[in-house]
C-alpha cells in the first residue's frame, strides 16, 4: 500500500493546472492509479485527482454508488462531459486539498461523461446526483479549478 501526500493550498500551482492528457495505458500508469486509490482510502474521500498528488495528467478516481452495496471505485483517464442536464442542484462540497473548507456549489443533476478505465478501454457512463457531482468536482480538478471558484454562496468554515 502506497499513500501518497495530497497537495494542499489554493494558490498552489498544480491545483490550477490545466493537465496534459495520458497518452500512455501502460504499467506506470496502472501503478499511479493504485496508489492514487490507496491515498483515497486513507484519506476517505469520495474522489482524487492526479493534481492533487503533484501529477499534471488528466486522470483521477472517483466513488460512485457511495454508501451502498454497489459502491465501487472508478477511475477516470481523459475524461469528458458529453452532455450535462440544464436543472442545476445545489450540495456541500469540501476537498482533500481545502482542509476544513466547505461551500455550497451549483452542479448539473445529470451528466453523461466518457472516459477511458485504466486498461486504456473507453466508457460511457450516465451519472446523476452525487455521482454526477463528484465526477464534476474532480473533472474540475484537472482543469485547474477548485470548488471555492464555484461557490453559490459563502465559504462554510
Amino acid at each position: 500500500m502506497t499513500v501518497l501526500e495530497i497537495v494542499k493550498g489554493q494558490d498552489n500551482p498544480i491545483l490550477r493546472t490545466v493537465c496534459k492528457p495520458v497518452e500512455a495505458f501502460d504499467k506506470e500508469l496502472k501503478g499511479i492509479i493504485r496508489d492514487m486509490k490507496d491515498t483515497l482510502k486513507r484519506a476517505k474521500g469520495l474522489g482524487i485527482a492526479a493534481p492533487q498528488v503533484g501529477l499534471d495528467m488528466r486522470a483521477f478516481i472517483f466513488i460512485t454508488d457511495f454508501g451502498t452495496k454497489k459502491q465501487v471505485v472508478r477511475e477516470a483517464i481523459n475524461p469528458e462531459v458529453i452532455f450535462a442536464s440544464d436543472q442545476q442542484v445545489i450540495g456541500e462540497e469540501g476537498c482533500l486539498s481545502l482542509p476544513n473548507k466547505f461551500g455550497n456549489v451549483y452542479r448539473p443533476q445529470e451528466v453523461i461523461v466518457s472516459f477511458f478505465d485504466v486498461g486504456g478501454e473507453q466508457q460511457k457512463m450516465r451519472l446523476e446526483d452525487l455521482d454526477a457531482r463528484v465526477f464534476l468536482h474532480e473533472l474540475d480538478h484537472i482543469n485547474g479549478v477548485l470548488f471555492l471558484d464555484r461557490l453559490a454562496d459563502s465559504l462554510i468554515l
